[in-house]
């Protein structure tokens, strides 16, 4: 069978490896997430780092972790995770319960409920919906810190049950999001759906001379700000980690001159990583 979550369709053959992700395989004749409950980190996060800061700005709020990533950025800050399998990283399990029931506990310090994030959440989307429904009966929230790489028909549970969505939106190219293992259309796809019925904010990882003209910046907060002016964009600076250890970061003015490109189309950018 071919997996339904994301653009890649990776073809799973039964009790088989798992598809490109690391995390998804062929269980009974169904895309399973084989991470699924699966924790490798977990921290009580300022909201602010996730970044989200016109949500509940000054909470804090409990982060989780798994493995796996459907996209393959050569560049990436978390790649000790996202990078890896089942069978490279050390994990805990966390079922949604007590996941749940320890976000409840952290309440009294600031807590508002809990962020996937670290990896890539949405390949095991089917943890973050469970989990999520818990959270909501305890008047709690959740936010997915997410590529966004993911087919919307198999996210209605996702779109449903989070609260709030940080996007990565990487770029605005094509050619940029296939060198990155991704799909810019399907992103543009799941911003577009995401910003219908959840707080959206996104941040646009800023790759000295890759992503970093004013063209494509303009282009790209156009393109936000035809869905809504009014969703924040966090233009972040690049440090050198996995494959990208030869570049120098990204200079601060090339980050200031891009939030100035941005803030002529989008009422909230904040430059990231300063």
């Amino acid at each position: 069978m071919r997996c339904p979550v994301c653009p890649h369709h990776c073809e799973l053959t039964p009790e088989g490896p798992p598809g490109r992700c690391r995390a998804r395989g062929n269980r009974a004749g169904q895309s399973a997430p084989l991470n699924y409950g699966l924790a490798t980190s977990l921290a009580l996060d300022p909201i602010e780092k996730k970044p989200l800061y016109r949500f509940y700005p000054g909470s804090q709020i409990l982060s989780v972790g798994s493995f796996g990533c459907n996209m393959d950025c050569f560049f990436c800050q978390n790649d000790s995770i996202s990078c890896a399998g089942a069978d490279e990283v050390q994990t805990e399990t966390w079922s949604p319960q007590r996941l749940c029931d320890l976000a409840v506990a952290l309440v009294p310090r600031g807590n508002i409920g809990v962020a996937f994030t670290y990896n890539e959440p949405l390949i095991g989307f089917e943890y973050v919906a469970d989990t999520a429904r818990l959270l909501k009966a305890q008047g709690l929230y959740t936010v997915a810190v997410t590529n966004g790489c993911f087919c919307p028909e198999a996210m209605a549970d996702v779109f449903t049950a989070v609260d709030a969505f940080n996007i990565d939106l990487k770029g605005f190219t094509a050619a940029w999001y296939r060198r990155l293992g991704g799909d810019l259309d399907t992103v543009q796809a799941f911003i577009t759906r995401a910003a219908q019925c959840a707080h959206v904010e996104l941040t646009c990882l800023v790759v000295p001379g890759e992503n970093d003209t004013d063209q494509e910046m303009a282009n790209l907060s156009r393109w936000v700000a035809d869905l809504s002016p009014e969703i924040p964009l966090h233009i972040s600076r690049f440090f050198p980690r996995r494959n990208a250890r030869d570049k120098q970061p990204t200079p601060r003015a090339t980050i200031e001159r891009l939030c100035a490109v941005a803030g002529e189309h989008l009422r909230y950018v904040y430059a990231g990583n300063v």
